[in-house]
Protein backbone atom coordinates (compact mmCIF):
# COMPACT_ATOMS: atom_id res chain seq x y z
CA UNK A 1 0.00 0.00 0.00
CA UNK A 2 1.44 3.14 -1.18
CA UNK A 3 1.08 6.63 1.19
CA UNK A 4 -1.00 8.89 -0.63
CA UNK A 5 -0.42 13.25 0.38
CA UNK A 6 -3.21 15.53 -0.51
CA UNK A 7 -1.45 19.36 -0.17
CA UNK A 8 -3.89 21.94 -0.05
CA UNK A 9 -3.58 25.91 0.87
CA UNK A 10 -4.74 25.90 4.10
CA UNK A 11 -5.01 24.31 7.55
CA UNK A 12 -6.95 21.77 7.12
CA UNK A 13 -9.47 20.90 10.60
CA UNK A 14 -11.31 18.27 9.28
CA UNK A 15 -11.40 15.52 7.06
CA UNK A 16 -14.33 12.51 6.05
CA UNK A 17 -14.68 9.82 3.37
CA UNK A 18 -17.36 8.93 1.29
CA UNK A 19 -19.05 5.73 2.66
CA UNK A 20 -17.84 4.01 -0.53
CA UNK A 21 -14.02 5.24 -0.24
CA UNK A 22 -14.01 7.58 -3.35
CA UNK A 23 -14.28 10.59 -2.45
CA UNK A 24 -12.71 12.65 0.41
CA UNK A 25 -14.07 15.67 1.81
CA UNK A 26 -11.99 18.46 3.25
CA UNK A 27 -12.96 21.80 5.96
CA UNK A 28 -10.02 24.27 6.28
CA UNK A 29 -9.69 27.80 7.91
CA UNK A 30 -9.70 29.52 4.39
CA UNK A 31 -13.45 29.30 4.46
CA UNK A 32 -13.64 26.14 1.85
CA UNK A 33 -14.62 23.07 1.37
CA UNK A 34 -13.01 20.56 -0.85
CA UNK A 35 -13.88 17.30 -2.52
CA UNK A 36 -11.28 15.26 -4.00
CA UNK A 37 -10.71 12.01 -5.51
CA UNK A 38 -9.48 9.37 -2.99
CA UNK A 39 -7.84 7.37 -5.74
CA UNK A 40 -6.15 10.40 -7.34
CA UNK A 41 -6.21 12.51 -5.13
CA UNK A 42 -6.85 15.13 -7.27
CA UNK A 43 -9.42 18.15 -6.01
CA UNK A 44 -12.72 17.73 -7.79
CA UNK A 45 -15.31 20.68 -6.47
CA UNK A 46 -14.66 23.59 -4.61
CA UNK A 47 -17.65 24.57 -2.24
CA UNK A 48 -17.30 28.22 -1.22
CA UNK A 49 -20.07 29.84 1.32
CA UNK A 50 -18.91 30.18 4.73
CA UNK A 51 -17.61 33.57 5.93
CA UNK A 52 -14.89 31.94 8.74
CA UNK A 53 -13.20 28.82 8.57
CA UNK A 54 -14.68 25.45 8.36
CA UNK A 55 -14.32 23.40 11.27
CA UNK A 56 -16.24 20.14 10.45
CA UNK A 57 -17.55 18.31 7.56
CA UNK A 58 -19.08 14.93 6.72
CA UNK A 59 -20.39 13.17 3.50
CA UNK A 60 -24.23 11.61 4.39
CA UNK A 61 -24.64 7.81 3.69
CA UNK A 62 -25.16 7.61 0.14
CA UNK A 63 -22.57 9.99 -0.47
CA UNK A 64 -25.28 12.61 -2.44
CA UNK A 65 -24.38 15.47 0.11
CA UNK A 66 -22.08 17.09 2.59
CA UNK A 67 -22.58 19.25 5.36
CA UNK A 68 -20.16 21.79 6.86
CA UNK A 69 -19.94 23.34 10.26
CA UNK A 70 -18.16 27.16 10.51
CA UNK A 71 -16.85 29.46 12.57
CA UNK A 72 -19.27 31.74 11.31
CA UNK A 73 -22.18 30.04 13.31
CA UNK A 74 -23.73 28.11 10.36
CA UNK A 75 -24.49 24.61 9.32
CA UNK A 76 -24.14 24.09 5.37
CA UNK A 77 -24.93 21.33 3.39
CA UNK A 78 -24.14 21.07 -0.14
CA UNK A 79 -25.02 18.53 -3.17
CA UNK A 80 -21.98 16.24 -3.67
CA UNK A 81 -22.17 16.33 -7.07
CA UNK A 82 -22.66 19.06 -8.25
CA UNK A 83 -20.89 21.51 -5.10
CA UNK A 84 -24.31 23.60 -4.54
CA UNK A 85 -25.41 25.19 -1.65
CA UNK A 86 -28.60 23.34 -0.95
CA UNK A 87 -29.25 25.27 2.84
CA UNK A 88 -28.12 27.23 5.29
CA UNK A 89 -29.12 25.71 8.75
CA UNK A 90 -29.16 29.31 11.33
CA UNK A 91 -29.62 29.08 15.18
CA UNK A 92 -26.26 28.65 16.86
CA UNK A 93 -24.88 31.81 18.53
CA UNK A 94 -21.13 30.66 18.18
CA UNK A 95 -19.03 28.79 15.91
CA UNK A 96 -19.68 25.38 15.00
CA UNK A 97 -17.38 22.68 15.59
CA UNK A 98 -18.76 19.54 14.84
CA UNK A 99 -21.60 18.19 12.34
CA UNK A 100 -23.26 14.91 11.45
CA UNK A 101 -25.60 12.88 8.99
CA UNK A 102 -27.54 10.36 10.86
CA UNK A 103 -27.35 6.68 9.25
CA UNK A 104 -30.68 7.28 7.18
CA UNK A 105 -29.96 10.98 6.19
CA UNK A 106 -32.69 12.42 6.94
CA UNK A 107 -31.25 14.27 10.14
CA UNK A 108 -27.99 16.39 10.93
CA UNK A 109 -26.51 16.87 14.44
CA UNK A 110 -24.26 20.13 15.17
CA UNK A 111 -22.95 20.91 18.04
CA UNK A 112 -21.35 24.80 19.18
CA UNK A 113 -19.35 26.77 21.19
CA UNK A 114 -22.88 28.22 22.82
CA UNK A 115 -23.33 24.87 24.79
CA UNK A 116 -25.81 23.32 22.24
CA UNK A 117 -26.37 19.86 20.15
CA UNK A 118 -28.81 21.03 17.30
CA UNK A 119 -30.49 18.16 16.04
CA UNK A 120 -31.88 19.58 11.90
CA UNK A 121 -34.58 18.07 9.56
CA UNK A 122 -32.26 17.56 6.52
CA UNK A 123 -35.16 17.35 3.91
CA UNK A 124 -36.58 20.94 5.07
CA UNK A 125 -33.97 22.11 7.42
CA UNK A 126 -35.71 23.10 10.30
CA UNK A 127 -34.86 22.73 13.43
CA UNK A 128 -36.17 19.80 15.76
CA UNK A 129 -37.57 19.93 19.40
Amino acid sequence: MSLMAIQTESDVNSVAFSNDGSHIVSGSWDKLVRVWDASTSHQLKLLDGHTQGVTSVAFSSDGSRIVSGSWDKSVRVWDAPTGQELKVLDGHTHGVVSVAFSGDGNRIVSGSFDNSVRVWDAPTGHQLK
